[in-house]
């Protein structure tokens, strides 16, 4: 519970927080940003759509 927490350990536990917080605000601001990540999202989605897709057992060849 947080009430056992010592100040410090409380702190980290926020600092890390915050951190892992703030990374993933950028990058999801990068991929918002990128044309060619969302192009290539887009057709990801058509080709799954049009059912040109690969099994797991294809890929990993199990």
């Amino acid at each position: 519970m947080v009430r056992d927490l010592t100040i410090e350990e409380l702190q980290s536990v926020i600092k890390t927080t915050v951190e892992e917080t703030m990374q993933e605000f950028m990058e999801e601001l990068f991929v918002s940003n990128s044309q060619n990540y969302l192009a290539s999202i887009e057709e990801a989605r058509a080709n799954y759509q049009a059912g040109r897709v690969t099994s797991l057992e294809d890929v990993f060849r199990v």
